[in-house]
């Protein structure tokens, strides 16, 4: 899957990369850590992480369901039982946005998708997804890509207990940077 995601993704996409692949692996990782998740659902996760953006390598909106269905056909070869491909394609369904997760599983790679809105790296993560929005007309501006993460900011939440405490703080004074911005440019 590694592979496919660093030969097969469109040049455009400077967030929906390897990269955020690995960063939402590791996440995953640490945030099943924090929620006691034992290791064979652990696996499923980080499993969930690692296929969650591969619809990707075939179109960009409504990207999801393809990613569940490499799954679904690959991981049966990997040993990996119908319900544990059951439970990883939910998860890479609950990535979707706005977020809606139903199980814990979902709920800790839905943290993990967007951890770095309340990282100290947030800037320039955000810049390249605004840099990628850009590249495919989905924004035009500055200034509309600020309105648009506000209301998102005002609309996301961190599911997990872990998340909230790790997270949430950063997350909140990154919004009011955001929003110190966007009254700016008026």
């Amino acid at each position: 899957m590694f592979y496919k995601l660093l030969h097969e993704l469109d040049d455009r996409l400077c967030y929906h990369d390897m990269k955020h692949t690995v960063d939402v692996i590791r996440a995953a990782d640490r945030n099943c850590y924090l929620e006691s998740i034992d290791e064979h659902n652990t696996l499923l996760v980080r499993t969930a992480a690692l296929f969650h953006d591969l619809g990707f390598c075939e179109q960009y909106l409504d990207n999801e369901p393809i990613a569940a269905e490499m799954a679904g056909e690959t991981l049966p070869g990997y040993g990996y039982s119908p319900e544990d491909v059951r439970q990883v394609q939910g998860m890479i369904m609950a990535t979707r946005i706005p977020h809606n997760p139903q199980t814990k599983l979902e709920q800790i790679i839905c943290d993990a998708d967007l951890d770095y809105l309340g990282r100290d790296d947030f800037h320039p993560i955000a810049d390249n997804l605004k840099k990628e929005l850009m590249r495919y007309s989905i924004v035009s501006s500055d200034k509309e890509w600020d309105g648009i993460q506000v209301k998102f900011f005002e609309l996301h939440q961190f599911f997990t207990d872990s998340a909230q405490q790790l997270r949430a703080p950063k997350k909140a004074d990154h919004l009011q940077e955001i929003k110190q911005r966007l009254e700016a440019y008026d």
